[in-house]
């Protein structure tokens, strides 16, 4: 089987050091940093957390403005503000894990505009159906490797 690494460039590539916690990404032609915050880090940038944060406020906004564009709702703004938190899994009625810790992810979204009760209700529901949404609640699968070099040194 050939790996996915050897049909096409990444889409996205992580640089770091041993000497701290900043890591220098590259995502298409974009260019920024993660880091944790000074208690551990130096604060250069947003942590891995704030960045999956991110990515699924992001998602969001962008399925409910496509959707309202789309059907010529009258929305104005969307503002979606997200939480990462930990709970206990005993704590979670609506989970399948019973037992130990799990991950949870609040999301809060407004909306501004001269929207219909109905046409409110819709967004809503849009919203929990973007492609970063579906993936976060979907089965992951992730393979990691050893990146195969083309000369040992």
């Amino acid at each position: 089987m050939t790996a996915q690494t050897d049909k096409k460039p990444a889409q996205v590539i992580v640089r770091g050091g041993v000497e701290n916690f900043q890591q220098q990404i590259i995502a298409g032609g974009h260019k920024f940093v993660a880091d944790e915050p000074v208690s551990t880090g130096s604060n250069a940038g947003p942590n891995p957390y704030d960045y999956l944060l991110a990515a699924l406020g992001a998602c969001t906004s962008m399925t409910i403005g496509f959707y309202a564009r789309r059907s010529r709702f009258p929305l104005e703004n969307i503002t979606v503000s997200l939480w990462h938190s930990r709970i206990y899994a005993a704590d979670c009625e609506e989970c399948e894990t019973k037992q130990g810790m799990l991950d949870r992810i609040d999301v809060e979204v407004e909306l501004t505009g001269a929207l219909t009760p109905e046409q409110h209700a819709k967004l809503m529901q849009v919203a929990a159906r973007c492609p970063v949404h579906r993936t976060l609640t979907s089965e992951i699968n992730i393979r990691l490797r050893e990146a195969q070099t083309s000369a040992i040194k």
